[in-house]
């Protein structure tokens, strides 16, 4: 299959094979809704010719909410309209949209949401130290039929899927994984208690949506002890398969992981002075200080390999065992390493700082005008999320 033919993928008819990921972009308005901003993005997003668009993650509930500003919410009556909004103009140029839906879990912050922050098991978090305190099974079926509630309002929203974010250290990722689920009852012990809570939230929202198309973001791997590791991730997926999963993006990490979601050459030092806390409220000369001796060590400090396709094996491990439609999502930024993917088998390919740099990539790649992103993979887009919306800084960031 050409990467830019049509495509069914997890029940979803794509204009093509590339899909632009979920991306936090910070442009959600007072009520967590889709600002008119953000509409206008997604709006020249689809206009240039991408297969489908993954929104950024939502929060199915107030008590799941991210510490980073302006993330959109999939909560409360004053959002519907907003969202609506945002279906119709994707929709314009044929171009599905698909709901990411999230909880955070512990990786928040306390003071942030208003309340003691929640997870499977009482554990602090590497960048958000504050404990969380372990869910009882009230708390469990709460967040349930939150995500319940939401996919059934992306039906009632138009969106042509949605999305359940179990990645990247979020609550639904601590739950799957033996490092964040330290549970004895029946939310845990094994592989089956973990991924009890996304078999029950497949269950609940089926019995009212129908088929609607439900996707999964996974973490294949990760580097937290007892994590996530390829060989249970295939087994994951094959209970995925059996819930009624209808698609997978194989990602990996979490935020604990540091750069390992998001891979880059070196650490973007300038950035983590200006963005991540505590070093960004620093005094002024110390912060500056600081930054150049942090730059002289910069060059020593390992980071994660390969930078490109960083996924793929994973996916291919996957796709080997489970016949299922699977997306790559990762290091992906040339147009042969695209058509290498589906070559492969992989249904789609879908990329997230590529079109933070080139919002008009896919039709640039469609015209033969480009045969890969500019994206350098930087990561300071990756930083600058704690404090701004989402915007690529490359070469703009000065100290």
């Amino acid at each position: 299959m050409n990467i830019f033919e049509s495509c069914t993928v997890g029940k979803v008819n794509l204009k093509n094979a590339i899909i632009r990921s979920a991306t936090h972009d910070g442009l959600a308005d007072e009520d967590g809704g889709p600002s008119e901003e953000l509409i206008r993005k997604y709006a020249f997003l689809a206009k240039n010719e991408v297969g489908c668009i993954i929104a950024g993650y939502a929060i199915v509930s107030p008590e799941g909410g991210s510490s980073y500003p302006r993330c959109l919410a999939f909560y409360g009556d004053s959002v519907a309209d907003k969202y609506r909004r945002l279906t119709d103009a994707v929709h314009v140029y044929g171009t599905p949209i698909i709901a990411q839906l999230a909880h955070c879990g512990r990786q928040t912050s306390s003071k942030v949401i208003g309340e003691k922050k929640i997870a499977p098991s009482a554990k602090r978090h590497l960048f958000y130290p504050d404990k969380a305190r372990a869910m009882t099974v009230e708390d469990i079926l709460r967040v349930e039929d939150a995500f319940v509630d939401a996919i059934v309002k992306a039906k009632e929203y138009g969106f042509d899927g949605a999305q359940i974010h179990l990645a990247h250290g979020y609550l639904l990722h601590d739950f799957v994984s033996a490092n964040g689920n330290k549970r004895k009852d029946e939310y845990g012990r094994d592989i089956h208690g973990r991924c009890r809570i996304v078999k029950e939230i497949l269950q609940k929202a089926r019995s009212k949506v129908g088929d609607f198309p439900i996707w999964v973001k996974l973490s294949a791997t990760d580097k937290r002890k007892k994590g996530m590791r390829i060989s249970y991730a295939i087994k994951v997926c094959k209970l995925l398969k059996e819930y009624g999963v209808d698609a997978i993006e194989v990602s990996c990490g979490s935020v604990q992981d540091g750069m390992n979601t998001m891979r880059s050459k070196r650490m973007p030092m300038e950035a983590v002075f200006r963005y991540r806390e505590p070093v960004a409220s620093m005094p002024k000369a110390l912060n500056k200080f600081c930054l150049a001796c942090a730059k002289l060590i910069n060059p020593l400090l390992p980071q994660p390999k390969p930078l490109t396709m960083f996924n793929y094996n994973s996916a291919m491990a996957i796709k080997e065992q489970v016949d299922m439609d699977l997306i790559l999502v990762g290091g992906v930024a040339k147009l042969d390493d695209m058509q290498k993917a589906v070559d492969s088998g992989i249904s789609a390919v879908s990329m997230c700082r590529p079109f933070i740099c080139e919002p008009n990539l896919a039709k640039k790649l469609k015209e033969g005008k480009s045969t890969q992103s500019q994206c350098v993979m930087c990561n300071y887009c990756g930083l600058v999320i704690e404090k701004e919306p989402t915007k690529c800084l490359l070469g703009k960031i000065k100290k």
